[in-house]
């Protein structure tokens, strides 16, 4: 008996497609994907030559436009005006899903606004991917994106991520990946990681060792290629599921394993679903009776 598969409708004026493409496996590209690519009156891409070499391959000839991170705020509005005037447009990132990490959420953004209809079509996340490679608890799960480049706001950032009980998923760059593992060690300590590199690629590459082993082994290796980093969470141990029943107590459990008096605060409100205040005026009465 021959299986059939409800289809979604064909290509619908107006309206804007997410459509996901490979993030190194041109066979992971979808037969809808490869359908919407080939009806849309146009196509939005992060970089209209990348994308126009994978069209070419597939042999399809469509109108392009670039729709990037410098671009975005002028050519956004283009866009939606096309969309408002009865054109279909398929939006396409590098590799990947559009709109995570990607300036096709303003887009999307936009499109709700105007009342514009978006969909879209699933297909290869690099996140995910690494995720569900990497041997870390997928349960929870916090994505990250790129963390800031430097000064005070990647400070601020780091300090956030020690005390965040979900698995991390990180992008980045070879260039600053020794960097970015040497900030993670001194701030999360020796959690277990997963470094995937070349994603569905012929040198598809995962490497499962705790923070403290990635730093050292990349004073020698030299990192190739995009990489996402799954990090493991604030340890139970540490997050204390079963915690004392007393506020001041908690606090002062996580500050013996090695928290700051900050950092186990937001520890200790996240664990018990209060606001950061609650608990610093819990310790602070206590202190106040000593």
């Amino acid at each position: 008996m021959a299986v059939s598969f409800p289809e979604k409708n064909a290509v619908e004026r107006g309206t804007l497609y997410l459509v996901a493409t490979p993030i190194g496996n041109m066979a992971d590209l979808s037969s809808r994907a490869l359908k919407i690519l080939s009806e849309v009156d146009f196509i939005a891409a992060e970089d209209t030559r990348n994308s126009g070499l994978m069209l070419s391959r597939l042999n399809i000839s469509k109108p392009m436009v670039s729709y990037h991170e410098h671009n975005r705020r002028s050519r956004g509005p283009v866009i939606a005006d096309r969309l408002e005037a009865g054109e279909s447009c398929a939006l396409v990132t590098d590799a990947g899903t559009p709109a995570i990490s990607d300036p096709g959420e303003d887009l999307v953004r936009l499109c709700a606004e105007r009342g514009i209809p978006v969909t879209a079509v699933p297909g290869c996340c690099a996140a995910v991917t690494a995720l569900s490679l990497s041997g870390i608890s997928t349960v929870r799960f916090a994505f990250e994106g790129f963390l800031p480049a430097s000064g005070r706001e990647r400070g601020d950032r780091l300090n956030e991520l020690k005390s965040e009980p979900r698995t991390l998923i990180l992008y980045e760059a070879p260039h600053r990946l020794r960097q970015t593992l040497s900030d993670l060690y001194d701030a999360l300590g020796n959690r277990s990681a997963a470094l995937c590199r070349e994603l569905t690629k012929l040198n598809e590459e995962i490497e499962r060792l705790p923070l403290g082993d990635a730093v050292e082994r990349y004073r020698d290796k030299e990192p190739r290629g995009e990489y996402v980093l799954v990090i493991e969470g604030l340890p139970v141990s540490e997050e204390q599921a079963d915690y004392p029943e007393n506020i001041a107590a908690h606090v002062a459990l996580l500050e013996d394993g090695g928290l700051s008096r900050m950092d186990a605060i937001k520890a200790v409100a996240k664990a018990r679903g209060v606001k950061k205040n609650e608990i610093y005026n819990a310790i602070s009465r206590k202190e106040d009776t000593q």
